[in-house]
Order: C-alpha cells, then structure tokens, then sequence
C-alpha cells in the first residue's frame, strides 16, 4: 500500500484527507514502474472509490447514533437514499486527464521525498512509499 498525500503551495492545510491505496502494476514493472503508470492506478482507483461512494448513496441505511455523531462532526448527516443520478465517470479520460495536467505544470509528484520530473521516468515504489501530490498555484498578473 503507497500513501498518497495532497498539498497545495501556500496554504497550510492539505488538498484532502491522506489515504493508501494499492498499486497494483503489470508483472515485471512492480518494483519501479512509469510515474504515468502510478498516478493512472490512483487515478483509477479514486474513480472505483467515487463510483462505490454514489452507489452506497443510492440505498436508503439506518444510522446508529454512533453514526450520526460522526457525520455530525464531518457536517453533514446522511442517510443515503440520494435522489440524484450517479454520474458516470469514464476511468480513461479520468487518466487521461491527470496525465495532462501533470504535462501542463498544473501539480508536482514527489515519491519518498524525491521529485519525478517527467512521466516516462521510473519510480522505485515500496510497500510504504509515500507519494505527496503538490498542486502549484498559478500567480495572476504579471
């Protein structure tokens, strides 16, 4: 399991909550795979998580007081039962994306405090790594 971190620069609060996430390559590149290859198996795997989260969302669940006390601390309480459609998510262009934007200098990928400069290079990930996402902010005017 990586963990996967997100900053963003200048503020001092992370981009989202830290998580782990098995990176699963093909045989024989398990060991330093492409770093297009690791943000394609987060990035797929985020979309398999946000695909599981609109299902369980369409259930109507009975919540235990447990339950409500921690959604109440999160903000919001929710007991599923959404009327809203599930949006569908193409996994490819999901990859397709993040690879661009990576191109395009929108974010920094640094994997055990070493920064990946480009997306053919390979990445020695071990069962521990950690691998932070930084987005860079774009400085108006100027």
């Amino acid at each position: 399991m990586a963990f996967i971190h997100g900053k963003s620069v200048g503020r001092k609060r992370p981009l989202f909550a830290d998580f782990s996430v098995p990176l699963v390559f093909p045989e024989g590149e398990a060991a330093e795979p492409l770093l297009r290859d690791v943000i394609a198996a987060i990035v797929r795997d985020q979309v398999q998580q946000f695909q599981e989260r609109q299902s369980q969302r369409q259930f109507l669940r009975v919540l235990t007081e447990r339950d409500i006390a921690a959604q109440a601390e999160q903000g919001k309480i929710e007991a599923g039962g959404s009327e809203i459609p599930p949006q569908p998510v193409d996994p490819a262009a999901a990859v397709e994306t993040a690879l661009v934007a990576f191109q395009d200098g929108l974010y920094l990928v640094v994997v055990d405090e070493q920064q990946i400069q480009t997306l053919d290079e390979r990445v020695a990930i071990r069962h521990d790594s950690q691998i932070t996402f930084v987005r860079l902010t774009l400085l108006a005017g100027g």
